[in-house]
């Protein structure tokens, strides 16, 4: 069939809108046609070359839509099927079987391969193949090739536009808090980086019920929105000394928690060197490979740690649902991060996200 996709054709490039060919689904995979698809920093890092992937490929992987066909050995899904849709993953490896997708044995070549394991792809132009399957869907196209691993059924209540970001930024910080972290209610919390990821974790602590919960940025009208989610302090990062200071004394002895959602090594340090003695940072934000930072040792050796977080260490399935009724009660309130585009306008959408303007683009595909 027919598709308009933004296609990515050299690293460096911007987008370009086209008609692409796309093949019926296989036994085991779903035709989804997309309603909206979030705009993620990691799609721009795969655009730039940051993150390796091959071209020309269609990107996106914060799709939402409705099933319109499935292939002969899937169950969970039928047509009509409203769906998010999210990460990919094997199934069969030990973190899979542990219940631990987001941590797949298979996660890069799934998330970043551009084709299905056999190496084929579900696209082409004019004959030519157009890499397919990031993420296991390839979502910034007005239809996507999807594994029934990879949607998670929901209901009428929402408007589908709204929840494609819940299968990656969204659940990648609220899930952070209260599935990775755990953090209970009265703990003390900092978020470093107030985008779509950090402003999901600072709504995430609210529920969660953490006081204080401090976000930390440079770009002051997204503390603004910080403090209107449940952020208790606000912090403008500009100065690194003041900072510590300044989170420290929110706190007093340091924080519980902290997340660091920016992949800088300078902002990750800050956000271990604010820790009190047992606490936990966690590394959400990913950086340029062999990107290092430093600690100080007798710092991190008084019971604080370090650990990475993927996907919010969510089981799909399970979370998105979860935030949906957060949705709807009005305590996880995205519809204040979200800004839409039509699909001719993503290459705006991304410059407006890079200078700060978007926090969560979202390219709606029937404009």
């Amino acid at each position: 069939m027919k598709i308009r996709a933004a296609v990515a054709w050299a690293h460096g490039k911007p987008f370009s809108v086209e008609y692409l060919d796309l093949e019926s689904p296989r036994e085991n995979e779903v035709l989804v046609r997309i309603a909206a698809t979030g705009l993620c920093h990691t799609d721009i890092k795969a655009l730039t070359g940051i993150r390796p992937v091959p071209m020309p490929i269609v990107l996106g992987h914060e799709g939402a839509g409705v099933v319109e066909q499935v292939g002969s050995r899937v169950s969970g899904v039928a047509p009509g099927d409203r769906v998010v849709l999210t990460f990919n993953s094997c199934g069969e490896c030990p973190s899979c079987v542990s219940g631990h997708p987001a941590y797949c044995d298979s996660v890069v070549p799934l998330s970043f391969g551009g084709a299905r394991t056999d190496g084929s792809t579900a696209l082409k132009r004019d004959g030519s193949p157009v890499h397919s399957h990031f993420f296991g869907q390839s979502s910034l196209a007005t239809h996507a090739i999807a594994f029934e691993r990879n949607l998670v059924k929901v209901g009428r209540e929402e408007p589908l536009e709204m929840l494609g970001p819940l299968g990656c930024g969204f659940q990648t910080g609220a899930g952070a808090v209260l599935n990775s972290l755990q953090a209970e209610s009265g703990s003390s919390i900092a978020v470093f980086g107030a985008g779509s990821v950090g402003l999901s974790a600072v709504m995430a602590a609210s529920i969660a019920g953490c006081d204080p919960i401090v976000a930390v940025d440079i770009n002051p009208d997204r503390l603004e929105v910080a403090e209107e989610v449940g952020a208790t302090h606000i912090i403008l990062n500009r100065d690194p000394q003041a900072v510590r200071k300044q989170v420290l004394e929110a706190a007093h002895n340091g924080m519980n928690y902290s997340l660091d959602t920016t992949g800088n090594p300078a902002v990750t340090r800050q956000a271990v060197d604010c820790l009190q003695i047992r606490g936990t940072a966690g590394l959400i934000g990913g950086s340029s490979p062999g990107t290092d930072f430093s600690i100080e040792m007798n710092h991190l050796l008084l019971g604080r740690s370090v650990r990475g977080i993927v996907q919010g260490d969510s089981v799909p399935e399970v979370f998105i649902p979860r935030l949906i009724e957060y949705m709807q009660s009005r305590r996880f309130p995205i519809e204040r991060l979200v800004r839409f585009y039509p699909l001719d306008e993503i290459n705006q959408a991304r410059v407006d996200m890079e200078s700060g303007k978007a926090i969560k683009p979202v390219i709606r595909m029937d404009e």
